[in-house]
């Protein structure tokens, strides 16, 4: 894999101090609805699908025999089908059940020589405050000369 091009920072790696975002990969998504605190994980739902359609005959296809849920079927008044769904089995949404991690850590790229151990934020606004404090603290360096 190539390397990014980086500019070589003027002040050394034990003035710098990086900010950064991360969020882990979802390998959890059998369990990602009940961690997302889904509602129709909790109490079940129902998909709607007018079968009279190309793409309604494709979603239901796919509900009937490659879904792996379990369902009750049944049709409206109105032509259409009713998948209903049972609650406590996954919905179709990719939630997101791992929130971003806001950190903050000594160094750069080129490393953390002082060792400075690494902050995690719970918050993402205590993450910005963070950062404007310590731009702040280098707007006002700059400023004096």
């Amino acid at each position: 894999m190539q390397q990014p091009f980086r500019v070589t920072p003027a002040l050394p790696p034990e003035h710098m101090q990086t900010y950064r975002i991360v969020s882990p990969p979802d390998t959890l998504l059998v369990t990602a609805c009940k961690a997302a605190g889904c509602t129709h994980w909790r109490d079940g739902w129902t998909t709607l699908i007018d079968e009279s359609t190309d793409l309604g005959k494709e979603q239901a296809r796919y509900i009937r025999f490659r879904s792996a849920r379990t369902f009750r079927e049944s049709r409206t008044a109105a032509g259409w089908t009713a998948f209903r769904f049972e609650s406590g089995q996954r919905c179709f949404t990719e939630h997101r059940t791992r929130p971003e991690i806001y950190a903050v850590t000594g160094g750069d790229f080129r490393g953390n020589p002082r060792g400075v151990a690494p902050r995690r934020h719970t918050r993402p606004t205590d993450w910005v405050e963070d950062m404007q404090h310590q731009l702040d603290g280098i707007r006002t360096a700059q400023e004096r000369g």
